[in-house]
């Protein structure tokens, strides 16, 4: 018998315990998830930017702390500088999983609208918008993901849209000269360009994939032409190690190594494999992003070096890339000249 009380006891008083212990540790890790946040806020506001939200509401109980911000504003600088950020949306929350305290993710909700510098603001929604990084006292994080699906974005130029994306960025920034300071990875699918830009093999990019590394050193602050002269001198590099893009008749994988030159503009090398190159140049032209010439030389070329793979597939051909002044060449043979990168 007093077994059988002994059982019911625990029966009782375990789940009792269970349930105290888990609503103590949601209202420490609620608790300091809104803390962070009203620091966050002022940090911002010491910092010159302006921030403004409406009254936050704490959630997310048994599995998790969350903090609910409506109505959240960000604003820094003036409109003409060209670094300024402003960014808005209808509500954000806060969450960290109880099972997975060190992490914190972000999920925007809602209408937002982000402008850069002194471009008009864009508005955007997304059916997911998330963003995971880790919970830690230090200036820069060890990493954060971004992932989004179902986004459409109204610019100046029309209507643009995406399936599905994933950003990755890992930083390291006591790297020294040569060590990576930044990985960053990148997968897009589904991308519809607005009908307002060139769009010379189509209105959509069917896949795009990118994984690259910043070397180092990390720059100091300061403007922006003088940070890039600094990263450049101390042998600073940027490696694409993997491009992988399908966009209308082209799929292209490629993989470069790049820098800056005295002028502060890009320079590099690299080597690529092109599917339907023909076509592309084709269209290319048509567009007048390169011109017929160009196209035709590029073509003749390439199609002595083209390998017909069997059954019927379309040619493909590996070639080498240069990057010198400002023009893009393809081995010697000037492709396109690029736009000069004007720095602030």
């Amino acid at each position: 018998m007093r077994r059988k009380r002994m059982l019911w006891v625990v029966l009782l008083v375990v789940p009792l315990v269970l349930l105290a212990a888990d609503t103590l540790y949601w209202w420490i890790a609620a608790r300091n998830l809104q803390q962070g946040f009203a620091d966050w806020a002022a940090l911002q506001r010491a910092n010159g930017r302006t921030e403004r939200n409406d009254a936050t509401t704490l959630g997310g109980w048994p599995l998790a702390a969350t903090l609910t911000v409506p109505a959240i504003s960000l604003a820094g600088g003036s409109r003409e500088v060209a670094g300024s950020i402003d960014w808005n949306a209808e509500r954000i929350v806060l969450r960290v999983a109880l099972t997975r305290p060190a992490l914190l993710e972000i999920l925007a909700e809602g209408r937002q609208q982000l402008r850069l510098g002194g471009y008009p603001g864009v508005p955007y929604t997304a059916g997911r918008l998330h963003l995971l990084m880790p919970l830690q006292a230090t200036e820069w994080p060890s990493f954060i993901q971004v992932d989004a699906d179902t986004l459409r974005a109204d610019t100046p130029a029309g209507t643009a849209s995406l399936r599905e994306a994933q950003l990755r960025l890992d930083f390291h920034p006591g790297a020294r000269a040569g060590e990576p300071v930044l990985a960053a990875s990148v997968h897009v699918e589904d991308a519809s360009l607005p009908p307002g830009m060139v769009r010379p093999l189509g209105p959509s990019v069917a896949d795009l994939e990118a994984k690259a590394i910043l070397n180092g050193p990390l720059p100091a602050g300061g403007r922006p032409a003088e940070a890039a002269a600094s990263w450049r001198d101390g042998g600073g590099s940027l490696e694409v190690r993997h491009l992988a893009l399908s966009w209308g008749p082209l799929a292209l994988t490629a993989s470069a190594t790049l820098a800056l030159d005295d002028q502060l503009q890009p320079m590099g090398a690299g080597n690529a494999r092109i599917v339907g190159y023909a076509e592309t140049l084709d269209a290319l032209a048509a567009h007048s992003m390169i011109s017929r010439s160009a196209a035709t030389a590029a073509k003749a070329v390439l199609s002595l070096l083209a390998n017909a793979p069997d059954e019927g597939s379309p040619p493909e051909v590996e070639v080498p890339l240069t990057l010198q002044y400002r023009t893009l060449s393809m081995r010697q043979v000037p492709l396109l000249r690029l736009p000069e990168l004007d720095w602030p």
